[in-house]
């Protein structure tokens, strides 16, 4: 197979996007939302991974917590892999770290990205349903499940466990 052969095949493959998210809490174990202005509802810090840039999962869900909420911080393990597909979009593999417990002082430090964010909060387990509907609330849920555990990574598929 010669180099073009190999770049055309390469081209025809599929394309699935990958996002990244940190999964923080407070000494109560209240979970961290963000409100973006561009869409309803409520996200965890993250969003799309740059690959195409040569960044990881680790390094887009880092990236963009600094870029959104001001705080550049080492994430802990992978908690969840999500494989998310819906109608009228294209496949997307969530990650999701473990942002670690924010004390009071990185709480207070929280600075917004105003281009994408209009608020954060604090959500307790019971009320992030309400908040987080659908895949993105059950990886969440996934997630606490697993740092209840204190190992293990969940797989989902569109929220859902497998395997």
């Amino acid at each position: 197979m010669t180099t073009s052969d190999f770049a055309a095949y390469i081209a025809g493959l599929p394309r699935v996007l990958a996002g990244a998210a940190a999964l923080f809490r407070d000494a109560e174990g209240r979970v961290l939302l963000v409100e973006p202005n561009y869409r309803e509802g409520w996200a965890l810090p993250g969003g799309t991974v740059e690959s195409d840039a040569g960044e990881s999962p680790r390094q887009g869900a880092r990236r963009e917590t600094a870029e959104e909420i001001g705080l550049d911080v080492e994430l802990g393990r992978l908690l969840a892999v999500d494989w998310v597909q819906g109608p009228g979009r294209p496949p997307l593999v969530a990650y999701l770290y473990d942002g670690g417990v924010l004390g009071e002082h990185e709480l207070k430090a929280i600075r917004l990205q105003e281009e994408e964010l209009l608020s954060w909060r604090l959500v307790p387990r019971e009320e992030l349903a309400a908040h987080l509907p659908g895949a993105l609330g059950r990886r969440v849920l996934a997630g606490l499940d697993v740092l209840g555990k204190g190992s293990g990574t969940a797989e989902l598929e569109n929220g859902h466990r497998v395997g």
